[in-house]
């Protein structure tokens, strides 16, 4: 690529991510409230509407996911995004999530090093869909139980207890975007 490629490209691209994030961070952000007791209550309620996935996870898994992220916001995560991602890139995300109070991931990423979702749960049976929703539920409650050091974000670095729990909250909603309710 030639110098005047180059200059084209970045102004393109710059142009574009500044469009796209400007738009972005205009829109309002939810009101809801994602404390751990409203995220249990709304799990609760997801439970009972009969959760359908329509995305490349299926309802268990995602639940895994969920539980997982929980997990090692505690115990620590098994990989991470360099430092200096995490104070640039990874803390401005967070930053703009947490202004918006919503987040948008890849919905079926697993967290990097995370052990593989339980295989037995993934057969799709409603007795595995309520074994993960109890693993997912009892993460939750553990995480407002707990009063040891939380461990670093993988990719936001460090965040507060009240970050956590908001991270949680967007994380799970994010997630539900992929789950109809019958």
């Amino acid at each position: 690529m030639n110098r005047r490629q180059f200059m084209r490209f970045s102004l393109v691209t710059t142009t574009m991510l500044t469009i796209g994030g400007t738009a972005w961070v205009s829109v309002e952000p939810q009101v809801a409230p994602l404390d751990i007791d409203s995220i249990i209550t709304l799990l609760d309620k997801v439970m009972i509407s009969h959760p359908v996935a329509n995305g490349e996870w299926d309802v268990a898994q995602i639940l895994q996911h969920c539980a997982q992220s929980v997990e090692y916001s505690m115990l620590g995560y098994p990989q991470h995004k360099s430092d200096l991602f995490k104070v640039t890139l990874g803390s401005l995300a967070f930053a703009v999530f947490e202004s918006k109070r919503k987040m948008s991931h890849s919905l079926s990423e697993p967290i990097p090093g995370a052990a593989s979702l339980d295989k037995q749960l993934l057969l799709n049976t409603s007795h595995n869909l309520t074994n993960a929703y109890a693993r997912f539920k009892q993460s939750l409650i553990d995480f407002r139980a707990y009063d040891g050091v939380l461990a670093p974000h993988f990719a936001y670095g460090a965040l507060t207890k009240k970050q956590y729990e908001l991270a949680h909250g967007m994380h799970f909603m994010d997630h539900l975007l992929e789950v109809e309710l019958r």
